[in-house]
């Protein structure tokens, strides 16, 4: 199986396109997390709709909107509303600031191995 994020943004306009992704998935949603991250000082979400894989193929995608909504915000209280209007509860943790890496891809790569670890997404098989 190829589990693979799909960064939309940072969670401006962006977010509406992750809630049309919820809606017209909402057959697919496995999970929805929120990621709270520090930075300077304040803490930011990163929201992410995790799909169930696809029948064929074995490819299962994680739609994120990396580290830009602040954390409580209007912004999330959306994500919040779209969550309860699917009937899907958020999952919520801290983890570390994509900062703190030195690719994109590394960070993503740590966000994969505490999703497997925490069986929020299953092992490679």
């Amino acid at each position: 199986m190829i589990q693979r994020f799909i960064e939309l943004g940072e969670g401006y306009s962006d977010l509406y396109e992750l809630f049309e992704i919820m809606e017209t998935n909402q057959n697919r949603v496995s999970q929805l997390l929120c990621l709270r991250v520090k930075k300077e000082d304040k803490e930011y979400a990163s929201v992410v709709v995790v799909l169930n894989p696809a029948s064929e193929g074995k490819f299962q995608p994680l739609y994120i909107c990396r580290e830009g909504i602040p954390f409580p915000s209007k912004r999330y209280s959306l994500f919040e509303a779209k969550a309860a209007e699917i009937n899907k509860e958020i999952i919520s943790f801290d983890v570390k600031p994509s900062t703190d890496f030195a690719e994109t891809e590394l960070y993503f790569h740590y966000l994969t191995g505490i999703l497997r670890l925490n069986y929020l997404i299953p092992p490679l098989t």
